[in-house]
């Protein structure tokens, strides 16, 4: 325990596979034996709900993270039956973009609190909302070891990668030099079809050697997930997206340099 890599799951793209890459992946990371953090940063709390937790009942979350409601961490945190902490979110996040404006360090209050907690964990994952506003901000800045960029396997998936790259150049440029891309997961790819094949061949000329080698399949099993609440290593462990995960936890985890049990 203890490496406390950080990584933000971004697109402000949405359905291209970012909350189920960021609760499939580290709930693999989970079953590799690393300590495991998810933070869901967007208001919609999909990720929240995905892994079974009324959104509606979270009393303390993100919202107060941010804002900076002084709350002992350990009190806000579920530890989950999945092998994974998850600091939730609520409908209450939807008013942060507004209410950041007016803090200090607007954009560095995640990082700060991450800095905090990170010698806790092997890995923290930060799940951000399908935008480019203050919350992703936060994710970005708080991104220590890269970002982990979700691509749907569709043209129109294509169209918002150069904003997205322009966006991180910016805050290179301005606010956090170190910020990289971590990697690129190519999502929802049909293999029957070669339109799947042209936009993965775009992602690789795009972001040359960024490119995850695992490919995550379209997958009926991982679209059913998030209605029982739980990730696809318990729902479908021999499912093709179960597959999917755990070889991209497991390539994650070799190009980190962790030693992976035997299972």
């Amino acid at each position: 325990m203890g490496s406390g890599k950080v990584y933000t799951i971004v697109n402000q793209k949405g359905g291209v596979g970012k909350t189920t890459t960021a609760i499939n992946l580290g709930a693999y990371l989970g079953h590799f034996d690393q300590k495991v953090l998810l933070i869901d940063l967007d208001p919609q709390s999909n990720a929240t709900s995905c892994l079974g937790i009324n959104k509606n009942t979270v009393k303390s979350g993100t919202y107060e993270v941010l804002i900076g409601s002084q709350f002992p961490l350990e009190l806000i945190l579920h530890n989950t039956r999945f092998k994974l902490s998850l600091l939730p979110s609520s409908p209450n996040l939807a008013g942060a973009e507004i209410e950041l404006i007016d803090l200090d360090d607007r954009e560095k209050r995640l990082k700060k609190v991450i800095d905090q907690i990170r010698y806790r964990y092997d890995y923290i994952l930060i799940d951000c909302p399908p935008s480019l506003g203050l919350l992703t901000l936060n994710g970005l800045i708080a991104a220590l070891d890269g970002v982990i960029i979700p691509v749907q396997c569709e043209y129109l998936a294509l169209e918002g990668l150069g904003q997205l790259t322009h966006t991180l150049n910016r805050i290179r440029t301005n606010l956090f030099p170190q910020l990289n891309v971590r990697g690129v997961v190519l999502t929802m790819y049909d293999g029957r079809t070669n339109l799947s094949a042209d936009v993965a061949q775009e992602v690789q000329k795009f972001f040359s050697d960024k490119v995850f080698n695992t490919v995550i399949p379209r997958s009926v099993r991982l679209a059913e997930t998030p209605s029982f609440g739980m990730p696809i290593n318990i729902y479908a462990p021999d499912s093709s997206g179960a597959k999917a995960y755990s070889a991209l936890a497991t390539e994650l985890l070799n190009s980190d340099g962790v030693l992976i049990p035997n299972y």
